[in-house]
């Protein structure tokens, strides 16, 4: 972690202070048709948050010429998390974006959106995570009890603490929320003006560079093994009237997640070439943390996998946790006929 983090100590510094604009590529902008004269289908997409590393696939996917080849012509838009990217793609602004799925799923189960369908995962095990710093004398959960927390109000990692805290055995009446903007939290961190925030587990280079403390990093999935973290997501409607042309956008964008996560720094170096602002060194340090999360023992080979009995359990932990109003099934959270196999 020490050898990681002085890599990227001063680049990471840049990525903690802002959220990263959307550009498009000068390398697309001339493209006119697909490998055999046919127009493109021009498709908007949204990342999870910003343009960090983490979002990085899909820059690869459209830099490396995937979704050319795939026959689409891509606007990469930045997102602003899992409800807003709902929003946007079931309001028709967008077609496609990643949301975290536990997120996705609180909403739909509380009637707070719907018309969504989950196609494939991008990480089988959710990156969520409490973070703070050596001195703060928290070492394990039940340490969070009598301490202030920072996140913003619609964050999976505040929403989905209570389930947390319930089987971490931690009192969650004896936490202490308060609310943050998402580019602020770290400098909260950093200031002492909180004891920790709600973070991605990829997140630890920057916390390290902007508080100068080493990262203590409590992740949701030490006790919640079954969540997925981030899935793309479609609407609906395109889903039900284009079903092949999710599944090839899909195995582009998948294409792009795997180069990007064998390839780092190259991955890193195509996101500064469209979005300026972003830091390679930064973005190569997430995707080598994000690895581990895009595969795991229990999804099969392929990247994006989705299994209906890991779904299922994941809805009965937050039924039993009392966090969904309503009952919900796997099928209606992910279509399966249009997920990657196993």
């Amino acid at each position: 972690m020490r050898r990681l983090t002085r890599t990227v100590a001063a680049a990471a510094l840049a990525t903690a202070l802002a959220l990263v604009g959307g550009c498009s590529s000068d390398s697309d902008k001339s493209e006119g048709g697909g490998g055999n004269g046919a127009a493109l289908e021009k498709v908007t997409y949204l990342t999870s948050f910003g343009n960090f590393g983490r979002d990085s696939y899909a820059w690869v996917a459209k830099d490396k010429g995937f979704f050319k080849e795939a026959g689409f012509d891509v606007d990469i838009k930045p997102g602003q998390g899992t409800g807003s990217v709902i929003q946007t793609i079931t309001g028709g602004q967008a077609d496609f974006g990643p949301i975290d799925l536990t997120g996705g799923i609180l909403q739909l189960g509380n009637g707070q959106a719907k018309d969504f369908v989950a196609v494939a995962a991008i990480q089988q095990r959710t990156m969520a995570a409490i973070v703070t710093v050596e001195g703060k004398n928290i070492a394990t959960p039940k340490d969070l009890e009598g301490k202030k927390l920072a996140d913003t109000p619609t964050s999976v990692v505040r929403n989905l603490f209570p389930t947390y805290a319930r089987l971490a055995g931690i009192d969650n009446s004896k936490v202490t929320w308060v609310n943050g903007e998402a580019q602020g939290l770290i400098g909260m961190l950093g200031s002492g003006s909180v004891d920790g925030i709600g973070q991605f587990v990829v997140g630890q280079p920057t916390v390290e560079v902007v508080t100068k403390k080493k990262p203590v990093v409590l992740p949701y999935s030490n006790v919640m093994q079954d969540l997925y973290g981030n899935a793309l997501i479609t609407s609906s409607k395109i889903a039900k009237e284009k079903p092949e042309m999710v599944k090839k956008f899909t195995a582009a964008l998948l294409k792009g997640l795997e180069y990007a996560l064998e390839h780092p720094d190259e991955a890193g170096e195509i996101l500064k070439k469209n979005v300026p602002a972003a830091v390679p060194a930064a973005s190569a340090a997430e995707l080598r943390l994000m690895a581990a999360y895009v595969r795991s023992s229990n999804s099969g080979t392929a990247i994006g996998t989705l299994d209906s009995g890991r779904v299922a359990k994941s809805i009965a932990l937050l039924q039993g946790a009392g966090a969904l109003k309503q009952n919900l099934t796997p099928d209606q959270v992910i279509d399966f006929d249009l997920a990657p196999k196993a």
